[in-house]
């Protein structure tokens, strides 16, 4: 029922356009009536995303069956995978549904809700990853923000495509990035003193960075590797 009810929804859409197709058109069309469309769909714009809801379940208990063995960026990585399977498993669908949205802006609006969702199970699961550390709930928002906008750069691209090509592909190159600037830096080598192997050197060295009031952040981190890096 679910099934037909979307494939009427979508063929009408195609043949008069969405904002021309009421709900009566398409239980008219699947032979079902009203209260049958509604027990599987609050409104006409859930009947465009019938699998959103069922993959932000997915994506949340993902996430909470995460242990403390998990790396955190490569786990949201994960989760933000199994968005991209629900597209990929009907690329068809998935293509005419991009089509449909890009032409109507209500529909734009409610996507946007559904990415926003997608983007705070995500957030969430890394603000308990990164708690009690300094800026660790701007750390965590600011991951998740780049990971749905890779995730979602990679997915356009391929739907641009019709479809395609090798989505998962796409999708991890374009994680690699996110991965590349917020996953855990590998350990950095100890630079033995020459005359007494084993011994750090240079293991009182003290670097002091002068920074004017107010510079962000990543400038002073920019400013200390700098400096690091003349050494």
């Amino acid at each position: 029922m679910r099934d037909a009810l979307v494939a009427a929804a979508f063929r009408l859409f195609l043949e008069r356009g969405y904002e021309q197709t009421t709900v009566d058109d398409i239980v008219a069309l699947a032979g079902v009536g009203r209260r049958s469309f509604f027990r599987y769909f609050p409104s006409k714009e859930d009947v465009v995303f019938p699998d959103h809801e069922r993959c932000l379940a997915d994506m949340t208990a993902f996430l909470a069956a995460s242990d403390e063995g998990h790396e955190p960026v490569p786990r949201v990585c994960d989760a933000a995978r199994l968005v991209l399977r629900m597209y990929a498993e009907n690329p068809s669908f998935s293509v005419q549904r991009y089509r449909l949205t890009k032409q109507v802006p209500g529909l734009r609006a409610y996507e946007l809700s559904v990415v926003w969702r997608y983007e705070r199970a995500l957030a969430e699961y890394l603000r308990g990853r990164f708690a009690g550390r300094p800026d660790g709930t701007l750390r965590a928002d600011v991951i998740a923000a780049a990971v749905v906008a890779a995730h979602n750069n990679a997915l356009r691209s391929w739907l641009r495509s019709d479809g395609k090509g090798d989505a998962s592909t796409t999708v991890d190159h374009a994680l690699g990035y996110v991965q590349s600037a917020f996953g855990a830096p590998p350990a950095a080598p100890v630079q033995e003193h020459p005359g007494h192997p084993g011994r750090p050197e240079h293991p009182d060295d003290v670097v002091v960075v002068v920074s004017r009031r107010g510079a962000p952040l990543w400038r002073m981190v920019q400013e200390i590797e700098t400096t690091l890096g003349r050494e």
